[in-house]
């Protein structure tokens, strides 16, 4: 499909942003899939295309941490199979399977995470003891989050960040590293099931891709720089705000008699 070059403009600053947003607490499709949406794409290839984009940010940002020595990818190796695995029959099961239960529990889990994190000032500070080993980490929180991704997706990086913090007892900022590269893995695996149903309107995507690689790389500075009292306000909103986003789109009546 064509585009006009104003068009394509604004959604490569809205990958930016997203982007941003999404290297440091998830939640970057909220902006990115509205928008390719609003523009006339189809809602299969919106979410394929989105997946496009969003893979080179979360690969822009995972990098950064690598690089940082935030993350040491032979020990996630095993996380990173886990959660490839678990995306790609994910994104397979979901053209057989109804999603509709999970369209009404997600919201409730992500306000609990998101008061959780507002709730537990001492939250993120890591130094704990585990909960579980690395490969007992890596079957259960890998495969099963990974699953939800291929399979769903809003709030991934927050069920993964949650996860590292409570059950891998990691400080925060090292727990937002390690999202980081399990949600590219995961972004992979579905974008490779997209790819092959060929869904991906790649023009739009690898414009938006430069937006989010650039955003990405940005979040992830931020991450480092200000740690923490940055991160936890960002988890919390962005938690908040996914939750409210599917509310409206299973119950908009309530918001009805709010407003």
């Amino acid at each position: 499909m064509e585009l006009s070059i104003d068009v394509l403009v604004i959604l490569f600053f809205v990958a930016l942003a997203a982007g941003f947003i999404d290297a440091i607490a998830g939640g970057g499709g909220m902006l990115t899939v509205p928008a390719l949406l609003s523009v006339g794409i189809p809602p299969a290839q919106a979410l394929a295309t989105n997946k496009l984009q969003s893979s080179f940010g979360s690969f822009s940002a995972s990098w950064y941490f690598v690089r940082n020595g935030l993350v040491n990818l032979k020990q996630m190796r095993l996380a990173i199979g886990c959660t490839f695995a678990g995306s790609a029959i994910g994104a397979v099961l979901v053209q057989y399977i109804d999603a509709s239960v999970l369209t009404s529990l997600i919201p409730i889990l992500l306000v609990c995470i998101s008061l959780y994190f507002l709730l537990s000032p001492n939250i993120g500070t890591g130094g704990g003891t585990p909960k579980l080993s690395e490969a007992a980490f890596a079957f259960s929180v890998g495969t099963s989050i990974g699953f939800y991704d291929g399979f769903f997706g809003p709030g991934t990086g927050s069920f993964f960040t949650i996860c590292f913090v409570v059950i891998a007892q990691l400080g925060l900022v090292e727990a937002t590293a390690r999202t980081k590269v399990l949600n590219f893995t995961s972004n992979i695996a579905a974008l490779i099931l997209f790819i092959l149903a060929g869904l991906p309107v790649w023009k739009v995507g690898l414009i938006m891709a430069v937006g989010g690689f650039m955003g990405a790389r940005l979040g992830a500075h931020v991450v480092i720089s200000k740690g923490q009292r940055f991160i936890r306000p960002m988890v919390v909103i962005m938690s908040m705000g996914m939750a409210i986003k599917l509310l409206w789109q299973q119950h908009p009546q309530w918001f009805q008699l709010v407003f």
